[in-house]
């Protein structure tokens, strides 16, 4: 049994969730808070194995800090409101491990599919092992400065980098990517796994902390260097020739679309030995297999180690594929890549 704490200010809202929620015989609801003050008592009190929260007039990054940094608990949180994403993100920033909208009532054509995918979320994270977030002192961002690393075998050149990652990703892509300076001299591409509706407002939060420029990628649309690229919503992402993006409906793989692999694979025909990729916090195997092809074709290879992944699923296969030439956190990451940028390491070529 899945004991489900449930944070909603609109009472609609809230008795929807709880609805849908206590309908599935696996989830028992264990509270309910119209507010967030009284967050963490509840928490302590009740000890759910998950938070579903509503970000709308809930002060929900305060709150998820509180909880992450007091009585760390899995954290889901729902959203009608696009001007809410920025919220969401920051809210994921702070430790919350995913957003989606809020489903719509029963009758509406989309709610059993919308009902689905909240049910599967609340199963699968309320299985996730949260940690500690440390206090840090009020409106300090994300460090941007990258940590120092130690000599590595850097590639000889490279055109482009491309990441994968899922649950947790927000943050850790927030972190690598205000580590890197304007003039980043090559195309980074991203597919970051989300909840549809998402995406545009994820592109426009990381650009908030970040100097390059972020975009949803378009179809046929050329990779310029110094920008970054995110797959957008329900396509699958790949390369066709050196900088030319080709979106599809192709089926999904492991589930998914947009799809790690599906990338990786384009990236490792198209640019072989050319390319950086790295595998970040996720659940499952997606990329994994993509990433050791990418390695077998000599591009240079990265993973999220495990302490510092929120999930260590899909950067772990990788691993034990022995598909990463570093294993590395976040912040050593962006250390590497933005290495490959300064000074005395003309790494990069154009397309």
């Amino acid at each position: 049994m899945i004991n489900v704490l449930v944070m909603e200010a609109s009472s609609a809202a809230r008795d929807l969730l709880t609805a849908m929620l206590e309908a599935d015989p696996q989830i028992r609801v264990v509270g309910v808070l119209r507010e967030g003050e009284g967050a963490l008592e509840a928490v302590r009190r009740l000890h759910p194995q998950l938070i579903l929260m509503g970000t709308h007039r809930l002060g929900g990054i305060a709150v998820t800090r509180q909880i992450m940094e007091a009585a760390p608990t899995p954290i889901v949180l729902v959203s009608d409101h696009p001007r809410d994403d920025a919220t969401s993100f920051d809210a994921m920033e702070a430790g919350a491990l995913a957003v989606l909208h809020r489903p719509q009532p029963p009758g509406h054509p989309e709610h059993e599919a919308q009902a689905r995918e909240l049910l599967q979320t609340v199963r699968l994270m309320a299985e996730v092992k949260v940690v500690r977030r440390w206090p840090r002192p009020p409106g300090s961002p994300p460090a941007a400065r990258p940590a120092e690393i130690g000599p590595v075998a850097l590639p000889s050149q490279a055109r482009i980098v491309v990441l994968g990652a899922s649950t947790g990703g927000p943050p850790v892509l927030q972190t690598i990517l205000a580590a890197l300076p304007a003039a980043f001299p090559a195309p980074l591409v991203i597919v970051q796994h989300m909840a549809p509706g998402f995406s545009a407002g994820f592109a426009e939060w990381l650009a908030q902390s970040c100097a390059l420029p972020v975009h949803l990628a378009a179809q046929g649309e050329l990779l310029r260097p110094g920008h970054v690229y995110l797959a957008p919503d329900g396509l699958q992402m790949k390369l066709v020739h050196p900088g030319l993006v080709m979106l599809s409906h192709d089926a999904p793989e492991h589930g998914l679309r947009p799809s790690v692999s599906y990338l990786f694979r384009s990236v490792a025909e198209v640019y072989g030995a050319d390319a950086v990729a790295g595998l970040l916090t996720g659940m499952g195997r997606d990329g994994a297999q993509e990433l050791r092809l990418l390695r077998d074709k000599g591009a240079f290879t990265l993973a999220q180690d495990k302490h510092s992944s929120v999930v260590h699923g899909m950067p772990g296969a990788a691993i034990r594929l022995d598909a990463a030439q570093l294993v590395l956190p976040p912040e050593k990451i962006a250390a590497v890549l933005a290495s490959l940028a300064g000074p005395g390491h003309p790494r990069w070529r154009k397309a």
